[in-house]
């Protein structure tokens, strides 16, 4: 049995003002109306592999559950990060958790932000890649190279044409020079970051090559707790890992090491010219995400959020309109989004942080409007579901029904609301809300006071 662990970590600043920190690339519908995280959850699924083991930020916890139940798929396991040690930690988490089921497990650990065109192809690399893992061998998944790209670390694979070759060494970023040549030799490829290993290789290898590390994660581990469908880790403890990848851990020092060489139509989706270079286009190379229209334009990209977006005269050039922020950048700067972005962050801004809609536990908010002394959002509560018992100190509320009947309770009283009613909360008024019926209740919420941050909330329940 093959245990997909997808890694859902990472912020994709690059895709910004799109993706942020609070729901990045990975968890963005702009696929098919799919996102990347559950692209590569329906990948891995189905004869031969087990439910995925899901390892992310503690802040998107709710995004991967509920991403995950709209494509009918349970995880074995979701452990939270309650902060980034990039790879090479959670390689031995996984390998522990599977290794706990079954001792002869393999694992396939995987991004949850990369877009594959040929899935095929991709499983016909696993499957070469399997009788190797059960040998002891961890394999690595390399990118047959379609350009000189300076973006992505390189593997030199040992002469050959079996689907699965020795590796000669791993190689950074080269620069450009470098980069065509290793294109022109055909003996390097693109380093995916995808690897299929037994747990226990990979607990040893860890042994091996990490042993201080290694009993830190293991020790880790036995801390580990359920909270609602989530499995937690000791904060401290957490932090207190060494940030290192699973390239450098491990892959580098192994002598056990092969690869897998593909071309799956593969791309990490790094930048918003990426985007542009997977999606369908109009005669004159035009690509377009929303209600967007292009005059005397060519090879341009259009993003449209709730809004029409109009482009006219342009050649390469990409327009991102969200509800928040716009951002208008030639092709050949997709790159330099991220400098951009480590301004505003600079500048303490929260365009960076915050996407306008926060998912919930109990279904999501979304920013319309605000000023000094309101704030206007609208909010969706999923069938079932309830909020906290709850009072604020420095704002009072007033809601609207738009569709669905919703209970509520203002000090005790409990009513029901249905489409175009309304309820006004006071100030200091213990209140809840509650979905008892079986659509999704949508209601805009206007907030007024003195003060209108999230941390006044005082819960009772």
């Amino acid at each position: 049995m093959i245990y997909p662990c997808i890694l859902s970590g990472g912020i994709g600043s690059r895709l910004w003002p799109l993706s942020r920190k609070d729901r990045p690339k990975q968890f963005l519908p702009i696929f098919g109306g799919e996102s990347l995280f559950q692209k590569t959850c329906k990948r891995v699924s189905g004869e031969g592999f087990s439910d995925p083991i899901v390892i992310g930020g503690d802040s998107h916890r709710f995004l991967m559950g509920e991403q995950l139940a709209e494509i009918d798929t349970a995880a074995t396991t979701i452990l939270l990060e309650p902060v980034g040690r990039n790879t090479a930690p959670p390689a031995l988490m996984a390998a522990l958790l599977a290794y706990e089921q079954d001792p002869n497990a393999l694992i396939l650990l995987l991004p949850s932000d990369h877009l594959i065109g040929k899935e095929d192809v991709f499983m016909t690399a696993v499957h070469h890649a399997r009788d190797a893992a059960l040998s002891g061998k961890i394999v690595t998944f390399g990118i047959t190279p379609t350009e000189p790209n300076t973006g992505y670390g390189y593997i030199k694979l040992e002469p050959g044409s079996d689907p699965i070759r020795g590796v000669a060494a791993f190689v950074e970023k080269p620069d450009l020079e470098r980069a065509k040549a290793f294109l022109a030799d055909g003996a390097h490829v693109w380093n995916a970051g995808i690897f299929l290993y037994s747990a226990k290789t990979m607990i040893q290898a860890f042994k091996t090559y990490q042993p201080a590390l290694s009993e830190a994660i293991t020790a880790l581990m036995a801390t580990r707790h359920g909270d609602l469908d989530f499995t937690r880790l000791d904060e401290d403890g957490f932090a207190a890992l060494e940030n290192i990848s699973i390239d450098y851990a491990i892959m580098e020092k192994a002598d056990n090491v092969v690869c897998a060489p593909m071309a799956p139509d593969w791309d990490d989706l790094g930048s918003w010219s990426a985007i542009w270079g997977v999606l369908d286009k109009d005669g004159s190379g035009n690509s377009a995400i929303g209600d967007a229209r292009f005059l005397d334009c060519k090879e341009c990209l259009a993003y449209a959020d709730q809004r029409l977006v109009s482009v006219i005269g342009l050649e390469d050039v990409m327009v991102i309109a969200t509800t928040d922020s716009v951002l208008v950048a030639h092709k050949d700067k997709a790159q330099d989004v991220k400098k951009v972005v480590e301004q505003l962050e600079s500048e303490g801004r929260s365009e960076t942080e915050r996407h306008p809609r926060t998912y919930r536990p109990w279904g999501y908010t979304e920013r319309i409007n605000a000023g000094d002394r309101f704030a206007v959002q609208s909010m969706m509560i999923k069938p079932g579901k309830r909020l906290s018992l709850q009072s604020h100190l420095h704002r009072a509320e007033h809601w609207v029904v738009v569709s669905g009947t919703l209970e509520i309770t203002i000090n005790g009283q409990v009513s029901l609301l249905t489409e175009n009613q309304s309820a006004y909360v006071p100030l200091g008024a213990q209140h809840t809300l509650h979905n008892p019926g079986r659509i999704p209740v949508r209601m805009i919420e206007v907030q007024s006071g003195t003060y209108l941050q999230e941390d006044d909330i005082v819960r009772h329940s």
